[in-house]
């Protein structure tokens, strides 16, 4: 079920209804249900996959528990790393490697026998793979102890405000949280709904009026000039970031309208300075969990100069696979990780720079050049991220490059989209640009508009932009094919 669908409109409410009307003890179940019905309303079958690692995962770490040493612990943690990690390659990785293989036979002149798996991507498969591993993990290094109701514990795999495209949860953090009574708490339920509704707003009147603009352009590059391209990689850039966090938006007001606190997975990531910044502001969820359950264990920084980069290097690499089985992909993920080691080969010599002209990183004009620097090298990125295949990356940087301007291709993109649309879109998409970082904050109770009326007044606008200008297609959220 999509969050942005008539289907969700009607499901939450009644979901939230009964869920504060049973008392507490019964509420798992519900939640439970509602939970694989929200799934299965995609695809009823798949819901197998849930099962199979929820029991898996919660029998290992039980039988975890009973072993005495860490050998004996192992081999139940690596049946739950073989069966997550294998139901993911299986339906997600298997016709990528299997096709890279196969060109490399055929290059050679050989027969390759083995064809491709005829299967669709489960929804939200990374996601609740890395979240139900996480908690097998952390059970094998004694951070949590295993949980003792299967059901509850069940929920914790399975709940629907961040199933499918998180954020990524922690069982220390999300588990203990179904033990707890919540009851009806008006600012609260308020706050989530505020919070919910900028999300709708970010994804159904940015990202999926964005996404007409993009796409186009994106799956003809060949027809566009270099401005075009341009105009549609900066377009981008807020696609990707108002669908995303929108999702999480959504996720996370859903979550503490039912009582529930999720954590957050976005913190106005292009006002970075410095491409390190930008990981610990983008989906947090993710890269924490790479971090603890990657970096750290390959070592870290706590080993010699050229390891430490490796380090950096690998993980990254292995989070570009994470969001896709594409060569694009992967290279993204590469350039993010060189960005980073390169960051520190410099750093000394950055640093006698600024202290030679006497910049300080506390200083305006400092701070917003390392903003617009950072921002355009993950800008970069983002365009072999969105690109089909590198060779349309390429394609389009070079075109790009030659900063062509045809009136012709403007044209031709207007009469795609309709003039109306196209102007309406780039105003809106300025606006949010400018009212974004503010009313970050005021969702995440950070900030507040001063008196009632300027806050019903902004939350009634956002409201009618949403219900005049929201592009209600039913279009999924980008983060589902990951």
């Amino acid at each position: 079920m999509l969050f942005n669908s008539f289907e969700f409109f009607v499901f939450f409410p009644i979901v939230a209804a009964l869920y504060f009307l049973l008392p507490y003890r019964y509420r798992w179940i519900l939640l439970l249900v509602a939970s694989y019905f929200f799934y299965m309303w995609w695809k009823v079958e798949y819901a197998i996959l849930l099962v199979i690692s929820t029991v898996v995962d919660y029998v290992a770490s039980h039988k975890m528990s009973q072993c005495v040493t860490k050998r004996q612990k192992r081999k139940w943690l690596w049946a739950s790393i073989i069966t997550n990690i294998g139901i993911l390659f299986a339906f997600k990785y298997f016709n990528f490697f299997n096709g890279a293989l196969r060109d490399l036979f055929v290059s050679n002149g050989a027969n390759y026998p083995i064809g491709a798996l005829e299967v669709i991507l489960p929804m939200g498969i990374s996601f609740y793979t890395f979240q139900t591993l996480s908690y097998t993990i952390d059970v094998y290094n004694d951070r949590i102890q295993p949980a003792r109701h299967f059901g509850k514990f069940a929920l914790f795999v399975t709940f629907f405000p961040q199933l499918v495209a998180g954020p990524i949860e922690r069982a220390k953090h999300l588990l203990p949280q179904f033990d707890q009574n919540f009851d009806i708490d008006y600012v609260r339920i308020v706050s989530g709904l505020k919070q919910m509704l900028w999300g709708f707003f970010k994804k159904l009147v940015i990202a999926d009026r964005v996404a007409e603009i993009v796409n186009i352009v994106y799956n003809d590059p060949t027809s566009y000039d270099g401005l075009t391209l341009l105009l549609a990689t900066y377009l981008f850039a807020f696609q990707i970031y108002c669908d995303f966090s929108g999702y999480s938006d959504i996720a996370i007001g859903a979550s503490r309208v039912l009582g529930f606190d999720i954590m957050q997975n976005f913190r106005l990531p292009y006002l970075s300075r410095s491409i390190r910044e930008f990981w610990s502001r983008w989906h947090i969820s993710l890269s924490t969990w790479f971090r603890d359950y990657l970096y750290i264990p390959l070592g870290g920084n706590k080993v010699l100069k050229w390891r430490w980069y490796y380090n950096l290097f690998i993980v990254f690499v292995v989070s570009g696979l994470w969001h896709g089985a594409n060569w694009t992909y992967i290279l993204w993920g590469a350039m993010h990780g060189m960005y980073l080691v390169l960051a520190l080969w410099f750093r000394s010599f950055w640093e006698f720079i600024d202290r030679s002209i006497g910049l300080s990183s506390e200083q305006r004009v400092y701070r917003w050049f390392n903003v617009a620097i950072t921002f355009h090298l993950v800008l970069f990125g983002w365009l072999f991220f969105r690109s089909n295949n590198i060779s349309d990356a390429f394609y389009i940087i070079k075109e790009i490059g030659s900063m062509r301007f045809e009136m012709n291709s403007t044209l031709k993109l207007m009469d795609k989209i309709g003039p109306g649309i196209f102007v309406v879109t780039l105003v809106l998409s300025s606006i949010f640009i400018i009212v974004d970082p503010f009313i970050d904050k005021v969702c995440k109770g950070e900030k507040r508009f001063e008196g009632p009326v300027l806050n019903y007044l902004f939350y009634a606008s956002v409201l009618m932009l949403t219900l005049l200008f929201g592009h209600f297609g039913e279009a999924e959220f980008l983060y589902f094919q990951f």
